[in-house]
């Protein structure tokens, strides 16, 4: 192909990430990440105040809204939503990100990332919303021991945990702090917003991203522990992670902070559905 066609082929490439199809299909990835991490902070609240039933982590999400009318027809609305964010996350891998600086490495590589990420959820959500509850229903704190132990059999896999676990610690870290620092300003339409709204954005996007880093850095240290003792029983999914901080020396309250703080993501993903720059 001649350099001219190249570049008419990148344009043409460019131009079907940049339309209003993949706008809005981001949006409604960003909303059904708002509705997961919703009823995951409800199920923690309810876990904080009299035990609860059910997981606080996505199979337990999922199963309760399979329990409400029309929730099989919800689910397919999620896995939907969440494949639509896998494909914007691959349009932004692929030809960057709006911003000066989202056509850089590190950025396109995290979005490559978060498109596996994505893309696994997704499937597990339209699995669960056929009906098999070996992939989104199973409960993560067993799935992340199997995974531990299957990994820790390989040649040097306890180092190979141990490094995971630590960019886990270091992501939560990460993201708890840049949540503090308010980052998700340079990605939002903050000049769009009342003051009020700004006002909301900044409560639900600080208490809520540091919620969200606080359980991926003690969900690493599990996996730390893990590979240090060589037990991949002290390995914890989601569920069990957030269980843990009810054993604190402050009882459940904070479990009831950290359920508050994984709502506020919910409702800060919602926000971003509405005011992300695309």
């Amino acid at each position: 192909m001649s350099e001219t066609g190249q570049r008419t082929a990148k344009g043409t490439a460019r131009q079907a990430a940049d339309s209003e199809t993949m706008k809005y299909a981001a949006r409604a990835g960003f909303a059904a990440r708002g509705v997961i991490h919703l009823l995951i902070g409800v199920l923690a609240m309810q876990i904080a105040v009299g035990g609860g039933g059910k997981s606080a982590d996505q199979g337990g999400a999922l199963a309760e809204i399979a329990e409400k009318p029309f929730g099989k027809v919800l689910l397919w609305a999620l896995g939907i939503g969440l494949i639509a964010m896998a494909l914007w996350q691959l349009s932004e891998a692929l030809f960057g990100s709006v911003g000066p600086d989202g056509h850089k490495p590190r950025k396109r590589l995290l979005a490559g990332a978060l498109f596996v990420f994505y893309g696994f959820v997704s499937y597990s959500v339209l699995a669960f919303a056929v009906g098999s509850k070996s992939s989104g229903g199973n409960s993560s704190d067993k799935e992340s021991q199997d995974v531990t132990a299957r990994a820790m059999e390989l040649p040097a896999g306890r180092w190979l945990v141990g490094v995971v676990a630590l960019v886990i610690v270091g992501s939560g870290v990460w993201i708890a702090i840049q949540a503090a620092r308010r980052k998700y300003h340079k990605e939002m339409k903050m000049g769009e917003m009342s003051r009020r709204t700004r006002q909301l954005v900044d409560v639900t996007g600080v208490g809520g991203g540091v919620a969200r880093g606080l359980v991926f850095a003690v969900a690493g240290g599990f996996a730390l522990a893990a590979a240090v003792t060589y037990d991949s029983d002290k390995a914890k999914g989601m569920d069990d992670t957030i269980r843990s901080f009810r054993e604190t020396p402050v009882g459940p309250w904070l479990l009831v902070a950290l359920a508050v703080g994984l709502i506020l993501f919910g409702v800060f993903s919602f926000a971003m559905a509405r005011w992300r720059k695309l």
